[in-house]
């Protein structure tokens, strides 16, 4: 049995109030109405009768029809109510199937996952629209599921799909991230291991879900399809939200009428030390003629000073933009320690510097000074973490 227990670069100083209430308030409706009534047997009446028939329609054989009735409880007609039927479809139950499971290894799982990615992705979001991106992918899953199995009268219940929306986020955000991984084989083999999270996350959606859904039964009792829905919907958000924080103009100079600047205007401006003229033709000019409008000196300088002077997030724009254009080039090295050094010591975002200080590394093997300085800033990062973990990933 291997199952994910923790995942790095995780780092103390945020407290997730969003992933803690949903996991708070999941457990809550677990202990307070799904184990109650999972212990009362059901009431024989009209509910009981539709039940039986919307069930029975699935059902190929009569025993598992009388078993089926034999080990019914008031949950399951509380489930049949109040979880998310494709063939009677309601934006109530839509929301309240989330917090609704089908028992404690559901519901452990579920928050086990929910536990482990929500607090990174909840920091890079911040926690309103963390919890907007919970929901909303929660209903892309539910819509998928929806349109998989249009008709069934079988209840889906269950965070799954939100959660898988969180993995689909963590995904695209932390690209060189590590999960920990438990090897359990009891009672003679107990092993924790670290394996890349794009692996693991990859393996949850293709094994675990993809292939099932594509050549095994609908009526396996997972929901497959809402699990691929949130996860796709996941990737899709978080993608555009990259996309965006390359394509945006920082706040100090949205108020700048776009143009588009001269021909070397911008360069004559940085070589000059006009670097508040640099900086507003810069961002005055559409984004699309942005693309390579400086030289990489040029533009790591205008970063710089972006940084200096207290505009990291504008900084960030130029040095994303840079490695765009150059993602692999001796230049990405420089441009990639920046951009680590704004996100962890400006904006606390140290899951986020990690893949840059990485590959500062990597990139660079022939400039021992930022090679240094990315070294440095993986040591605050593994120095930082919740817990310890083992080296991080180096280089």
């Amino acid at each position: 049995m291997i199952f994910p227990i923790s995942d790095l670069p995780n780092v103390r100083g945020h407290v997730p109030f969003v992933t803690y209430l949903l996991i708070a308030a999941n457990v809550a409706v677990y202990l307070l109405i799904s184990l109650p009534l999972s212990n009362e047997r059901a009431v024989n009446g009209p509910l009981f009768a539709e039940y039986v028939r919307a069930m029975g329609e699935g059902l190929s054989r009569p025993e598992e029809l009388r078993a089926l009735v034999r080990h019914m409880t008031a949950y399951d007609l509380f489930v049949f109510v109040y979880g998310f039927r494709p063939a009677a479809p309601s934006l109530p139950d839509l929301f309240a199937a989330m917090f609704l499971h089908a028992g404690f290894l559901h519901l452990a799982g579920n928050m086990l996952f929910l536990w482990i990615y929500g607090d990174n992705v909840e920091h890079r979001l911040g926690s309103f629209r963390f919890l907007l991106a919970y929901l909303g992918t929660g209903i892309a899953a539910t819509a998928f599921h929806m349109v998989s199995t249009p008709g069934s009268q079988v209840p889906m219940v269950g965070a799954s799909g939100a959660i898988s929306g969180v993995l689909g986020f963590y995904f695209v955000f932390f690209p060189r991230n590590q999960v920990r991984l438990l090897f359990l084989l009891p009672p003679f083999l107990m092993q924790v291991f670290q394996v890349p999270a794009r692996i693991v996350l990859g393996i949850y959606l293709l094994l675990d879900n993809l292939l099932p859904y594509l050549f095994t039964a609908s009526d396996v009792g997972v929901a497959h399809g809402a699990h691929i829905g949130g996860f796709v919907a996941g990737v899709a958000v978080a993608w555009v939200t990259q996309r965006r924080a390359v394509l945006h103009r920082p706040r100090e100079f949205a108020g700048t009428a776009q143009q588009a600047a001269p021909d070397g205007a911008i360069a004559a401006a940085i070589a000059s030390g006009r670097m508040v003229d640099a900086a507003r033709a810069y961002f005055a000019s559409p984004t699309q003629e942005t693309r390579r409008l400086l030289a990489a000196a040029d533009a790591l300088a205008l970063a710089g000073w972006l940084r200096e002077q207290g505009h990291g997030d504008a900084a960030l724009v130029v040095l994303r933009r840079l490695l765009g254009d150059e993602p692999g080039a001796a230049v990405g090295a420089a441009a990639n320690l920046l951009a680590g050094q704004i996100l962890l010591e400006d904006d606390d975002q140290a899951a986020t510097a990690y893949p840059h200080f990485l590959d500062a590394v990597r990139l660079g093997a022939d400039q021992p000074e930022v090679v240094a300085a990315a070294r440095v800033g993986l040591t605050t990062i593994e120095a930082r973490q919740k817990r310890r973990m083992g080296n991080l990933q180096r280089r």
